[in-house]
């Protein structure tokens, strides 16, 4: 009788210990939710970082700034370390996009200050803002062409030159001394623009 009673014993802690074991997994499992996501995977990291990169590039900066944090936790240290310098650049830019500039001339002096920090993209923004205000400034569309020149836009950027020549004489002679439209003085539209006068030649 005392042997039946032992099986009985170590039958039903075999029961308790083959019945506590599926709960582990399970609370592994919360715990993990609790956590919150996971990292992502070196793949997804690097998909979430050319989807960041392309609305960086449209200037969607809030929502770029999200799914660079997201790809600054995947696996991949380089990507990683990519995503947190732009979560920075990012910062920076939405700061700046809060200075408050009230005229034409703040927009200007801004936008040049953007072009010596070779910042020709936002340079380009405040540069257009400030067109906006003063359309007839010559000084501003002189700026706005060298934006774009330095951002490659040179259909917009030989337009401006043009008006910005026509308005004021003095600005092809600026421009024929400025290094990033120097570089293009022999190709087409600017090779007129810079020097009519070889017209012919």
């Amino acid at each position: 009788m005392p042997e039946k009673k032992k099986i009985t014993v170590a039958k039903s802690l075999d029961a308790r210990v083959t019945k506590a074991q599926p709960a582990k997994p399970v609370r592994t499992a919360d715990a993990a939710h609790a956590a919150g996501p996971q990292p992502p995977s070196a793949q997804k990291q690097l998909s979430t970082f050319e989807q960041a990169m392309k609305l960086f590039h449209a200037r969607n900066l809030k929502e770029a700034r999200e799914l660079f944090q997201l790809a600054a936790q995947g696996p991949e240290r380089d990507v990683a370390n990519r995503a947190r310098l732009h979560v920075s650049m990012c910062d920076r830019r939405l700061e700046q996009a809060t200075v408050s500039l009230g005229s034409a001339e703040d927009c200007y002096n801004y936008g040049i200050a953007l072009l010596n920090a070779r910042n020709a993209v936002e340079a380009r923004v405040h540069l257009e803002r400030g067109l906006a205000m003063a359309p007839g400034a010559d000084h501003i569309l002189y700026a706005l062409a060298l934006a774009q020149v330095m951002s490659g836009e040179l259909l917009a950027a030989s337009e401006n030159l043009r008006r910005a020549i026509e308005l004021e004489p003095r600005n092809r002679i600026m421009a024929r001394q400025e290094t990033d439209f120097a570089h293009l003085a022999n190709q087409p539209p600017f090779d007129s623009l810079l020097y009519p006068e070889k017209k012919g030649w």
